[in-house]
């Protein structure tokens, strides 16, 4: 079992809540001023705070962008000077899932990396040791998955994360160094407490919307549009389906036989991504 991990101190919140958030405060604070002040009216004011709102709820379903805090979408130069592109997995281990996953990666000399749910690892170690076997890694993609993570206080955040960065540490022996938001949604608090917890946070530079598509070929068309070396790609290892066999266990091997068409080949998320998530914050990306 691994040494429990335990967080660093907090700090000082005007020093490291993101500049989003404090942008987002300050503005509020100088909008109901303004109003107290009468420079404002009551409906004006209200009309600041419903677009300040909608430009801060833009930002959490902003995936990609680094203005919530440091997040990486795309692999450093040195992985991708080797043709290689990053291959994701969320939402598992599932026992209906992983294992085929698993084999198809084998078939292809695929490596991965999956970011899993806490309580989900908790019911199938079995799965967490297998995917490690076959030389693939483990990352954190929080405790139980839930709908309102965004929504989260600080310290909720936090017990979440952290909760399943120590059962994916007590499981597979080594703490995660990634973590990734449930849906890609992410609280302006989220930077913080991955801080505290000596995490990264990695978004995807294109996703294959394998839970909503049931065309593989369709899903395949999403993720090698445009293709570049070290692009981040993102599937599920989780039965979302309704009906059938899941399409990723159809759309796996496509894309691998694509990546090799193109002379790509997918590995696990290396090393050194902290440094990438460390460059100056960009111009903000959608997800493609």
């Amino acid at each position: 079992m691994s040494s429990p991990i335990i967080p660093l101190p907090a700090s000082r919140p005007l020093q490291h809540l993101v500049a989003a958030h404090r942008i987002f405060l300050a503005l509020q604070s100088a909008n109901w001023g303004a109003v107290a002040l009468g420079l404002l009216s009551w409906r004006e004011g209200g009309i600041v705070l419903i677009l300040n709102l909608l430009a801060m709820i833009g930002l959490v379903l902003c995936p990609r962008c680094r203005l919530l805090g440091p997040n990486v979408a795309q692999l450093p130069a040195e992985a991708a000077a080797t043709g290689a592109v990053a291959l994701t997995f969320d939402d598992g281990p599932d026992p209906a899932v992983t294992p085929h996953v698993l084999d198809i990666l084998d078939r292809y000399g695929a490596r991965a990396s999956f970011f899993c749910v806490g309580e989900r690892a908790l019911r199938h170690p079995e799965l967490i040791h297998e995917i490690l076997r076959r030389g693939h890694t483990i990352e954190n993609h929080s405790h139980r998955h839930a709908a309102g993570f965004a929504g989260f206080g600080a310290a909720a955040l936090l017990a979440d994360i952290l909760a399943a960065q120590q059962a994916l540490s007590d499981i597979g022996g080594r703490a995660p160094r990634y973590f990734r938001a449930p849906m890609g949604f992410r609280s302006p608090l989220l930077a913080e407490a991955l801080r505290r917890l000596d995490l990264t946070h990695v978004a995807w530079t294109r996703r294959g919307y394998d839970r909503l598509l049931r065309d593989p070929r369709r899903i395949v068309r999403r993720l090698t549009r445009n293709l570049a070396v070290g692009d981040i790609l993102l599937l599920h290892d989780s039965d979302g389906r309704i009906g059938g066999a899941p399409v990723v266990l159809e759309a796996l091997p496509l894309l691998l036989e694509q990546l090799a068409a193109q002379g790509l080949h997918a590995i696990a998320l290396p090393d050194g991504l902290a440094e990438a998530a460390a460059e100056p914050i960009q111009q903000p990306h959608w997800h493609r």
